[in-house]
């Protein structure tokens, strides 16, 4: 078995990166050979994964930094060819610093939620105070009237969301 495909035993981390990479993705991560660098033609051929699929792949890893590339430059051609290989180690950070992420837009929208009170209406939506003040309690896009919106089921839910966050073990 290779050392990816024990990583990929566990499950938080083969969610994370299906979510990333996709299924074509993941058959590729399950065929990179061990050991050594690879071309993305390379690659393709070996894995019988079409060539597109293998660099978008190895692009997206490389961004999470779960992937690097050497270039050597062929001197009577001027090609330059791209010799990746896997860093598996940074998957943990990975996975942290998208928890990270998040766990900022979770926070802002709470800080939202806190700071503003709702309206709805049946047919368009909600809307925050100022909206609906605006345009005398009446929805801004139909003009029905418009009901008070309680929000405090997903305030609940939020501060739920934070605090099982906040607990992981990467969070800092």
């Amino acid at each position: 078995m290779t050392a990816m495909a024990d990583l990929l035993e566990d499950s938080a981390v083969k969610t994370y990166l299906l979510r990333l990479i996709g299924e074509e993705g993941m058959d590729l991560l399950l065929r990179f050979p061990d050991g050594g660098e690879y071309s993305d033609e390379d690659l393709a051929a070996k894995t019988g994964i079409n060539l597109n699929s293998v660099r978008h792949t190895l692009y997206t890893l490389y961004e999470k930094r779960l992937a690097e590339y050497r270039r050597i430059k062929n001197t009577e051609t001027g090609w330059l060819t791209y010799l990746w290989k896997l860093k598996s180690e940074g998957i943990p950070e990975a996975i942290c610093e998208d928890i990270k992420m998040v766990l900022e837009k979770l926070e802002i929208r709470k800080k939202f939620e806190e700071e503003n009170d709702f309206f709805i209406c049946k047919k368009c939506g909600t809307f925050t105070f100022n909206e609906v003040a605006a345009n005398s309690f009446q929805c801004p896009h139909c003009g029905n009237p418009v009901d008070h919106f309680n929000n405090e089921p997903l305030l609940n839910a939020l501060n739920k969301r934070i605090a099982t966050i906040r607990k992981s073990l990467c969070y800092e």
